[in-house]
């Protein structure tokens, strides 16, 4: 089954990014929501079985940023990161980590 995981890092402050709100998008709509925990990973956000698509994870980061305490412009430079990304191998593992500041990102297929 085609499993799906994602990781987010705080880049500026050096930690995980507990607390973060992520959405998961499918082919078809929504498919999962939930929060970061304290190791900056969304346990349960995807089901396993994930069919061959186009998806894409949407990180609040704004939100994130200001819940930290960290003052961000209004509108801030990096409100909301989505990634785009496709799945062609059924039956394998895609995990999608985010590193993010308040105005850099980068993500790569991790394992």
């Amino acid at each position: 089954m085609t499993s799906l995981s994602t990781h987010v890092l705080d880049t500026m402050h050096g930690r995980p990014a507990a607390g973060l709100s992520v959405v998961l998008s499918g082919p078809h709509g929504e498919i999962g929501r939930g929060t970061t925990n304290e190791d900056g990973r969304c346990p349960g956000l995807a089901p396993e079985g994930l069919a061959p698509g186009r998806y894409a994870l949407h990180f609040a980061v704004a939100d994130y940023f200001r819940g930290a305490g960290v003052e961000l412009p209004e509108p801030p430079f990096l409100d909301e990161v989505t990634i785009a990304f496709g799945i062609a191998d059924v039956g394998g593992h895609y995990h999608v980590p985010l590193l993010v500041s308040p105005y850099a990102y980068s993500t790569y297929r991790g394992s």
